[in-house]
């Protein structure tokens, strides 16, 4: 039996911290100054910065505009960290600058999943059958008249 430390959430430091790499990191993509390859004329967005309790690392969901080419830009941007990890030095009044790291953001896929689920026939008939049984009595009277 494997043992997990309990899941904490995180503290205001943390989020606020997070929130202000998130902000960082888009104001270097927008300005365009890395210069791979993959990463050129893509817009990348940042959606969510998560750091750890000492502060030391964090990791940036990152999502290229329109989704496409996932991966290439995700490795571009992992290539880069050494790079982004100055440029957020030099923007971020922080006693130690985070070692960054990059994962693809998979929050779009699970909306579209769930959306998609919601969708389909039966469980749109399902959803409407139950707005139905609340207008309705125990009985299945109208209860109004």
């Amino acid at each position: 039996m494997v043992k997990r430390a309990p899941h904490k959430t995180a503290s205001q430091r943390q989020l606020r911290v997070g929130e202000e790499l998130r902000h960082t990191l888009a104001q270097i993509f927008e300005h365009g100054t890395l210069r791979d390859p993959a990463l050129s004329g893509v817009s990348v967005t940042v959606t969510e910065v998560r750091v750890s309790p000492d502060l030391r690392n964090a990791t940036a969901f990152v999502m290229p505009l329109g989704g496409g080419n996932t991966e290439a830009v995700v490795a571009a941007l992992r290539h880069a960290a050494p790079f982004l990890r100055r440029e957020v030095a030099r923007a971020v009044n922080l006693k130690f600058a985070p070692n960054l790291s990059f994962q693809p953001d998979g929050s779009f896929d699970e909306a579209s999943h769930i959306d998609a689920l919601l969708r389909d026939p039966q469980v749109a008939r399902d959803l409407h059958a139950d707005d139905g049984d609340d207008a309705l009595g125990e009985d299945g009277e109208d209860p109004n008249g």
